[in-house]
């Protein structure tokens, strides 16, 4: 009898030793997963903040050549060309540079001003995309306008240096841009059949200075492939910890209890 009981107490004991190895196991995998979480976040977080900032300093040039250009509206437009083509010249990315009077085009660097007109009916909007004009179809054109009474400038270019911008954004995480209805992000824009996928830790913020959105974002799924590569990873570490806690908790016991026995036997 004695012998069913030491036997039974032995498995106890062993199954306390198993489920005392399994808590760092259980405790390391919630531990991970949180810090996976909260890493997720901070990054959608953080790279709304450092798109905006990469994104005002870009359109920084074309506000200026926008300004520069406004201070020549309602001069006739022979007079003024030669120095809207010098300041496009001089200006990194700048496309083009037009003047308007009245929402009507009449001075164009390009020599085509009459697709502005309808683009900029909106004087609300300052900055908007333009998919395929006649002049660049299958291109996008980001249009910056700056008005005072009656006139106003447009500076135009392309949205490549956009894209180029959002490229920098890695690790699974979509970074898109909204002008107004349209949007755009590395791979695409307005015109794809579907908006890109931004379920999972969405973070958004606006330009105080130009007035667009930016949101960033993780694909539909993104954090449970995550959680499942990182626990494959991580699990063998956790899973020796957890072997070598319920040892040494499995020892201490035994030694609690045998210890006596031997005391016993060197006084006998």
């Amino acid at each position: 009898m004695s012998k069913i009981i030491y036997a039974g107490r032995s498995f106890m004991e062993l199954l306390l030793a198993l489920a005392i190895g399994l808590v760092p196991v259980g405790m390391g995998l919630m531990a991970m997963l949180h810090q996976q979480k909260k890493t997720l976040a901070e990054h959608s977080h953080s790279s709304v903040q450092e798109a905006i900032f990469a994104i005002d300093r870009s359109l920084e040039r074309l506000h200026a050549a926008a300004n520069s250009a406004l201070a020549l509206a309602g001069t006739p437009c022979e007079e003024v060309r030669a120095t809207l083509l010098k300041q496009v010249d001089i200006t990194e990315g700048l496309r083009s540079l037009a003047l308007q009077e009245k929402r009507h085009t009449y001075c164009n660097t390009l020599g085509t001003p009459t697709y502005h007109d309808a683009y900029f009916a909106d004087a609300q909007v300052p900055l908007q995309l333009i998919f395929d004009t006649p002049a660049t179809p299958g291109r996008v054109i980001l249009s910056y306008q700056v008005r005072h009474d009656d006139s106003s400038a447009i500076a135009t270019t392309y949205a490549t240096q956009l894209r180029n911008e959002l490229h920098r954004f890695q690790g699974g995480l979509t970074v898109l841009i909204e002008f107004g209805d349209s949007y755009l992000w590395a791979l695409g824009d307005s015109r794809d059949a579907e908006r890109p996928s931004q379920a999972e830790h969405v973070e958004a913020g606006v330009s105080k200075q130009y007035g667009y959105t930016v949101k960033a974002g993780y694909a539909q799924g993104f954090s449970a492939r995550e959680a499942r590569q990182a626990t494959m990873q991580t699990l063998p570490s956790l899973v020796l910890v957890g072997i070598a806690t319920g040892s040494i908790f499995y020892w201490a016991v035994f030694r609690r209890r045998g210890i006596p026995q031997g005391n016993a036997a060197n006084q006998a």
